[in-house]
């Protein structure tokens, strides 16, 4: 958590371009995921929505951040923040979806 951590290793530049990225891109963004779900994107929790969309837009927009990299962030975020099984779920969708977020 950023309590535990060294804030003054935080990479403000890096998390300015996600926040941006994201909310000039959710749409693009809850599009691209959106045929990988079981249930309509507006009816995810907020925290699956926040997640999905932060690690779609690192997929899609950020090559410097390997595949990877980008789905492990969003289900450990899940993990964290989002419900009891909500990393099974965040890593499904990601798992497909970045096919065709990553071409």
């Amino acid at each position: 958590m950023l309590i535990e951590n060294d804030v003054t290793k935080i990479d403000v530049e890096y998390f300015k371009d996600l926040s941006r990225g994201v909310a000039v891109n959710h749409k693009q963004l809850d599009e691209a995921v959106s045929p990988h779900l079981t249930r309509p994107f507006d009816e995810l929790d907020q925290v699956e929505r926040a997640i999905l969309r932060l690690s779609s837009y690192e997929l899609k927009f950020r090559e410097d951040v390997p595949y990877k990299v980008a789905i492990n962030e969003g289900i450990e975020l899940a993990k964290i923040f989002g419900a009891e099984d909500s990393h099974k779920f965040v890593n499904g969708v990601l798992d497909k979806a970045v096919k065709h977020l990553r071409k």
